[in-house]
């Protein structure tokens, strides 16, 4: 079915701010505050119309990803790498912008971006680390040894670290899953912060 409108998914009604439900409009407003942007990304306006999911992925979300002693900026270069190697186009644009956004926390370089840098010596051999073990446990969970639980140690990252960081593997599952499976596409404020 053909759509002339922007706001519409190809697969999920996208609920624009305006439209949504009270609940919704709540979940939105965290979303916009947590993430320090001043719209709803599309992400969660694909899921707008079930406030009961929205409010469940961005529970989890926000706790995996915004919250805890792993910096973001290693979590979305990890979101990042993974999305780019399963080709979810939309999660690897977003989470890529993000992690460049903050690449001032890994290189003093203002020409430097981060998921540009991922095996350069520039970056972190602990960041190099975590990004490699992380992208192998969500790509191949069942390929995930003592041994690079015991490679992520040597790195420097502790025991509650290193939960965080293969949350991370779950947490870009589900993203890539919402992102594939709705059909968005990223978001035109995204795209003009980078421009």
């Amino acid at each position: 079915m053909e759509t002339t409108n922007p706001e519409v998914s190809e697969r999920y009604p996208m609920v624009s701010y305006e439209e949504a439900s009270p609940e919704v409009k709540e979940i939105y407003d965290d979303t916009k505050k947590t993430l320090q942007l001043p719209f709803v990304l599309n992400w969660f306006k694909c899921q707008g119309g079930n406030a009961t999911l929205l409010k469940g992925n961005w529970s989890k979300l926000k706790n995996t990803l915004m919250e805890g002693e792993v910096p973001n900026v290693l979590k979305q270069l990890i979101i990042y790498n993974v999305s780019k190697k399963r080709n979810c186009h939309y999660c690897s644009h977003a989470h890529g912008i993000f992690a460049d956004s903050m690449s001032s926390m890994i290189s003093e370089d203002e020409n430097f971006k981060a998921t540009e840098n991922l095996n350069s010596p520039t970056m972190p051999i602990s960041y190099r680390t975590a990004v490699n073990v992380v992208t192998k446990a969500a790509l191949n969970h069942d390929q995930i040894s003592n041994d690079d639980f015991e490679e992520l140690l040597d790195a420097g990252f502790s025991q509650k670290e290193i939960q965080e960081l293969m949350a991370q593997a779950d947490l870009v599952n589900m993203l890539n899953t919402i992102a594939d499976v709705s059909g968005i596409k990223i978001d035109n404020e995204l795209l003009e912060t980078i421009e």
